[in-house]
């Protein structure tokens, strides 16, 4: 009898162990798969929208890095409905399948100059794919993982679909870099990005093979087998004001501030670096990549910790992180990487002086507004070159002018110009201004030997802190908010939308928001004032989670 429980107790945790395993290795390939397009967001805008400025294009392609986010919510709905009437394990074999085939597409596509339009507009339909089939993905995992769990182990558990995000993205930076480093820059940029797309192939083959392997939720089988009224969970969850405010809760409450906090620190911070700060692109993706390897522990660590504590208190302290953090961290984060910009900042202002009706936000979704203003010819060669500058109004009709230290340079008005000669006068102008930047001491590019790696690593590793405090007890907590028969629907919904818009718009928002106001850190307002909003919600209004009962069918 002892030997048969011993027995028994041996097999069940190697069935968990194999249950986590498979769940963890799906998500995290879908993450690698996503972040692959992230990381490489201003390689892409080159490649695929050569026809605009270079803000433009970084603008742009962090446009369409965000889009994908937008079907999310999309395959939230699709798949949780599939999930929670047809079950977990059919739903998550299909969202990974359509994931990995849709990013293996993109290595195969045409740039901008082999094919022109249908360039961006092939990536654009790839990367709305990719984020519909991660809609249904995440909450499909947790939800398996958490049904298998014990009460008081489920965060423990969940936690490690958690640190996928962690595994995917190290993948991500793994390939990108050790693809960098064997081909060399040049040849990456030409041809070499098309790798990571590649190898995605051989990371689909593994998921399934794991994935197939898999049994129906003991929740969802129990559900099934009690039988009762047909299920619609869309009409239960979003139809019934007791389901409804629960998700919106979820999303105020947690989502918001996990969305904002999760892609400043992993995204944002990779923009800021290289399209502002001007650090290279390897020196960028080594530290992204050393605090996603220091991070990839705290995951589990704190969604063990919410099992001992309660879910509350983490997920509060992870978002405090955030809200005093930021500001004080990118200004430490300018000190450490380029401290000549820093020091050229402080020492010799840029105003922008123009008349305020011809300053534009920089940023046409469609793609046909031209950005011809001597406003907006200035701005964009600041931002271009990473350098804060304040704005000061002038009569209606002046001709923008930018002044460095004692120097004035005159922008140019290009409305109505030929192309060639639009592009001329722009390139004017931004060799203009540069060479007075120069001559002021604002650096091109950051110096790497006054790069203090050591010291950027502490700012990565303090946010990770926020990060994964705040993202560790989430799955367990969400899935604790809802009954079995709406949970994969309900839970998948305020979670896409949280990362999906919210947060997957936060590089492109940031950035566009640094454009239009002049101040490299004007665009941290946004993850700050969303972090604080979810700080208050959870506080005041969210429950408290930890040990609730599962088996709940109505």
């Amino acid at each position: 009898m002892a030997e048969a429980a011993v027995s028994g107790a041996q097999d069940k945790r190697a069935s968990m162990r194999t249950i986590v395993a498979a769940s963890s290795a799906g998500t995290a390939f879908e993450w690698y798969d996503f972040f692959i397009f992230g990381s490489l967001s201003g390689l892409i805008g080159k490649l695929f929208f050569a026809n605009l400025s270079p803000t433009e294009g970084v603008i742009f392609a962090l446009g369409v890095f965000g889009a994908g986010f937008l079907f999310r919510p999309v395959g939230a709905l699709v798949f949780g409905w599939v999930g929670d009437r047809l079950g977990r394990k059919g739903a998550f074999l299909v969202t990974v399948s359509l994931m990995g085939l849709a990013t293996l597409a993109v290595g195969f596509l045409p740039t901008y100059a082999q094919a022109g339009l249908w360039a961006p507009s092939l990536l654009l339909v790839m990367r709305l794919i990719q984020g519909f089939a991660l809609g249904g993905e995440y909450g499909g995992a947790a939800v398996y993982v958490a049904e298998h769990a014990r009460d008081d182990n489920r965060g423990g558990a969940t936690g490690w679909i958690q640190t996928s995000a962690s595994f995917g993205l190290i993948g991500a930076l793994g390939v990108i870099y050790v693809s960098t480093r064997i081909l060399g820059q040049d040849a990456f940029n030409a041809w070499g990005w098309r790798i990571p797309f590649f190898f995605s192939a051989v990371l689909l083959a593994i998921s399934l093979f794991m994935r197939l392997k898999l049994a129906e939720s003991p929740a969802f089988k129990r559900m099934e087998a009690l039988g009762g009224a047909p299920r619609a969970p869309l009409k239960e969850a979003f139809g019934q004001w007791r389901y409804l405010k629960v998700v919106i809760l979820a999303l105020l409450a947690m989502m918001i501030a996990q969305g904002v906090v999760w892609y400043t620190i992993y995204f944002y911070v990779q923009t800021f670096m290289q399209q502002i700060l001007k650090v290279d692109s390897v020196t960028v993706t080594e530290l992204i990549l050393a605090a996603t390897v220091i991070s990839a522990p705290l995951y589990v660590f704190f969604a063990w910790l919410s099992d001992r504590v309660g879910r509350k208190p983490v997920m509060l302290a992870g978002m405090l992180i955030s809200i005093v953090g930021f500001f004080p961290g990118f200004h430490l984060l300018t000190q450490y990487a380029n401290p000549a910009l820093a020091a050229a900042n402080q020492k010799t202002p840029v105003v922008v002086v123009a008349d305020p009706a011809a300053c534009s936000l920089q940023f046409d979704p469609v793609g046909k507004a031209s950005f011809t203003s001597s406003c907006d010819i200035a701005k964009s060669t600041l931002a271009n070159a990473g350098v804060s500058y304040a704005n000061q109004a002038a009569p209606k009709g002046t001709v923008a002018y930018v002044t460095v230290g004692q120097a004035r340079v005159v922008s140019v008005e290009a409305g109505g110009l030929p192309a060639a000669k639009f592009k001329a006068a722009q390139a004017d102008v931004a060799r203009r201004v540069k060479a007075a930047l120069k001559a002021a001491g604002y650096p091109d590019k950051a110096d790497p030997s006054r790069i203090n790696f050591g010291g950027l690593l502490l700012v990565m590793t303090v946010f990770t802190l926020s990060a994964t405090a705040l993202y560790g007890p989430i799955a367990s907590c969400l899935v604790e908010l809802f009954p079995t028969r709406i949970r994969y629907t309900a839970m998948s919904l305020p979670y896409n939308i949280g990362t999906g818009w919210v947060g997957g718009f936060v590089p492109f928002v940031s950035f566009a928001m640094v454009v239009a106001k002049g101040d490299i850190y004007f665009g941290l307002w946004y993850p700050v004032v969303g972090t604080v909003l979810s700080f208050l919600v959870c506080l005041f209004f969210l429950p408290e989670t930890r040990g609730r009962d599962l088996n709940r069918a109505d």
